[in-house]
């Protein structure tokens, strides 16, 4: 393609001049070759240094990221924690044996108590009625047994006393049948003598009768101890059950700890026999229930040390397993999870594991159902399992 130039018209063009160069300003010299190829020479040693230097981290770190990660890995794998575990401590509930009305109280909320220490009381004017009943009852059954031997032994008389009347109208009848053997008397005058003589015998079986239903009414021995009687014995017993429940009107602590739950217990409350009014917490049998997943279960065993790290306080305890749980905790749910339909998914179940507190740990601050983080030593890393020790 070929440009063509127009004269331009009258006015259109301007003469614009052009500044002269400066004769005195130097020109800039040019760097000379020998010079340049010298600074060349001079900067390559260090950029193959640096180039090295990059090389060597880029192989050497990650060779160490991995070195160490397999050293944490070989040498982990040892201890075994889980952060759902929770401190544990007896609860007793408190209820009396016995019905009645709360006539003193003699405890408040979070008091600490001892074994024996009398918690609260109720009325116990009708148990103390109830044992003078009963020692009137006992009374009366020793006067009836003393009564039965009295009739063993008015028995015994009378039946001594029909076996003699029995001999004597042996006797008769035996005078009377000779004569008339002998044909002095009539075989008429032998019917008194004989019906006496039936008479007698009946009344010796009668006494004899007599004599065995007063030995029966004694337990068969009459020579039997009175209070060795079933009816002295009887009324022994409930004399011991009626002192029982007013001993029960005073309600004890049955062990050392705290009671908690008290607030509701008032004076002039009636409580029903086995209400539960409150609730001691045995503060002197303390442990941990650590609840494991059983994926952890395989390098646990009883007697392994344990650390212990309660979230309420900074402190470190230390225990021992004391004993693994004897099945899951869904075992021992109200309606256990059913795995035999095909709505089945799986999920890791947890085994409570039984830890032990050492008797050296400071265990008065801990409050049963506070949050635990459990550590169990196995004694074995994973270089450990894969050498097989």
């Amino acid at each position: 393609m070929t440009a063509r130039v127009t004269d331009p018209k009258p006015g259109e063009a301007s003469v614009v001049p052009l500044p002269l160069a400066d004769k005195a300003t130097p020109k800039a010299e040019t760097p000379q070759a020998p010079l340049l190829h010298s600074v060349t020479n001079e900067e390559a040693p260090a950029e193959h240094k640096s180039n090295a230097r990059r090389n060597i981290l880029m192989v050497s770190v990650p060779l160490i990221i991995v070195a160490a990660g397999a050293w944490f890995y070989l040498t982990g794998g040892r201890y075994e924690e889980t952060d759902n575990a929770y401190v544990q401590q007896p609860k007793v509930s408190l209820s009396a044996d016995v019905a009645g009305r709360v006539s003193q109280v003699n405890v408040v909320e979070n008091q600490h108590v001892q074994a024996g220490d009398v918690l609260f009381m109720l009325d116990p004017q009708p148990y103390r009625i109830a044992v003078s009943q009963a020692n009137a009852a006992l009374a009366t059954a020793r006067v009836n047994v003393e009564e039965l031997k009295v009739s063993y032994g008015t028995a015994q008389a009378q039946l001594a006393s029909a076996q003699q009347t029995v001999e004597i109208r042996q006797a008769a009848f035996d005078r009377q049948t000779s004569l008339v053997s002998q044909g002095v008397n009539a075989n008429s005058t032998l019917d008194d003598s004989k019906l006496a003589l039936q008479q007698a015998q009946a009344a010796v079986a009668l006494a004899d009768q007599q004599v065995a239903g007063a030995a029966a009414a004694l337990g068969g021995d009459p020579n039997i101890v009175t209070d060795q009687h079933p009816a002295v014995l009887q009324a022994m017993a409930a004399l011991e059950q009626a002192q029982r429940n007013l001993d029960k009107s005073t309600v004890e602590a049955p062990a050392s700890g705290i009671v908690a739950n008290v607030s509701s217990l008032n004076v002039g409350q009636f409580i029903a026999a086995g209400t539960t009014i409150a609730s001691l917490v045995q503060t002197d049998d303390t442990w941990i229930q650590a609840n494991f997943k059983e994926t952890q279960l395989g390098d646990l065993v009883v007697g392994q040390p344990v650390e212990i790290k309660v979230d309420a306080y900074p402190t470190v305890l230390h225990g021992t397993v004391q004993s693994l749980g004897a099945a899951t905790g869904s075992e021992f749910s109200l309606i256990p999870a059913q795995n035999a339909t095909g709505n089945w998914v799986k999920v890791v179940q947890r085994l409570p594991v039984h830890v032990t507190i050492d008797a050296a740990s400071d265990l008065a601050l801990l409050k049963t159902g506070m949050s635990a983080t459990v550590t169990v030593d196995t004694g074995r890393s994973t270089l450990d399992k894969l050498m097989g020790k």
